[in-house]
């Protein structure tokens, strides 16, 4: 009976032995840095002075609206009777702001030049090299392994032993 007891107490240990792993330090060989080329597209502004020209406010609307209030003026007072008067009225007004922009289009004038920013944007592509890795070559009990690692190693590497059976 003791018997089965120690041949059990041994399978016991050997199944916990198989199941849980153990640690070890391996001598680190040599280490490559893992270097990869990363593109970078980044938005870029440029900017310059350029002469633009700007039309002055009076050319804009306001000679037109002038024009229309004096031929209204002129127009109503030619005329002789109240309907007369009116119709006078408007008619001076459309003929006077007629005239008034002619004359701010054929104006020599025509604005005046400034300086303003212009800007447009393009985009620069970078090409940055990184490490993203190292590639290290470790030797444990005699034997040559190579693992990649984010960091980069000391002299030794901790390693996991793991027995499993066959």
């Amino acid at each position: 009976m003791w018997q089965r007891s120690i041949l059990a107490a041994f399978a016991l240990a050997a199944f916990v032995a198989v199941g849980e792993p153990r640690y070890e330090q391996a001598q680190v060989v040599d280490v490559e840095p893992i270097i990869e080329t990363v593109q970078r597209i980044e938005p870029k502004e440029r900017c310059w002075t350029e002469k633009v020209r700007v039309a002055p406010r009076a050319e804009r609307g306001t000679a037109p609206l002038f024009g229309a209030l004096i031929g209204g003026a002129i127009g109503n007072a030619m005329g002789h009777k109240k309907r007369n008067k009116q119709v006078g009225a408007v008619v001076g007004a459309l003929v006077g702001a007629n005239i008034a922009q002619g004359i701010a289009d054929s104006s020599p004038r025509r604005g005046r030049l400034v300086r303003q920013e212009v800007c447009e944007t393009g985009e620069r592509t970078q090409r940055v090299e990184r490490v993203t890795g190292y590639m290290v070559t470790y030797r444990h009990r005699g034997d040559i392994h190579r693992a990649r690692m984010s960091k980069r190693p000391g002299d030794t590497i901790r390693v996991r032993i793991d027995v499993t059976p066959a």
